[in-house]
């Protein structure tokens, strides 16, 4: 990352070896890699998002709403993240010399800072969460779709930090300048106020 000054640079590279070094304790185990392996797929193209926005579209109208919301946010995050922001850092990929995945992943190639997988997480969640009682469980997919990128080596620990504090801001952006309609409210009836009642 040739932005950025090269003690904070080596700041980073500590923090991302100590991070790397705590999963390789889970690395191999079948549980970790089910979990950190699919949901690092289902991340790709933002497809848990979609699949998800969709579901949330199905109830109602303002539901429908929420979720074309969630899906040009992506389309936005995405244009952004893959084609501005990836461009000024060019940070190279973790090397994975003398490691072999368990699962063959897609390798993207574009700049390792942020990670996209992390940003598109966070911003859906932060979009999909709004008068949603799931929204714990959407955060906490954001948290493993991101976290994986470190677990499969995909990219290092601050390139998931930097992506979800982006994704979360942009998101939470998003709401604020385009928020839903007011959801509908039931006002209660009295017995006195029904006809042939009273």
């Amino acid at each position: 990352m040739p932005l950025v000054p090269e003690d904070l640079r080596n700041r980073i590279a500590r923090f991302d070896d100590r991070v790397d070094s705590a999963f390789d304790h889970l690395r191999g185990n079948p549980v970790s890699d089910r979990v950190f392996y699919g949901a690092s797929e289902l991340g790709d193209f933002s497809l848990v998002w979609f699949i998800l926005g969709a579901l949330r579209g199905l109830r109602s109208e303002r539901d429908w709403h929420a979720a074309v919301r969630v899906g040009v946010g992506l389309g936005v995050e995405s244009a952004l993240v893959n084609g501005v922001i990836k461009s000024f850092f060019r940070r190279r990929r973790p090397l994975t010399d003398g490691w072999v995945p368990t699962r063959r992943l897609r390798r993207p190639r574009t700049s390792s800072f942020p990670s996209g997988h992390a940003t598109s997480a966070f911003s859906a969640a932060a979009l999909l969460s709004e008068d949603d009682a799931l929204w714990p469980l959407y955060y906490a997919i954001a948290a493993v779709v991101a976290t994986s990128r470190v677990y499969v080596k995909m990219h290092h620990a601050s390139d998931v930090v930097a992506g979800a504090a982006l994704g979360a801001l942009m998101g939470h952006t998003a709401r604020s300048l385009f928020p839903l309609a007011p959801a509908p409210t039931v006002t209660a009836v009295s017995e006195s106020e029904v006809p042939g009642r009273g």
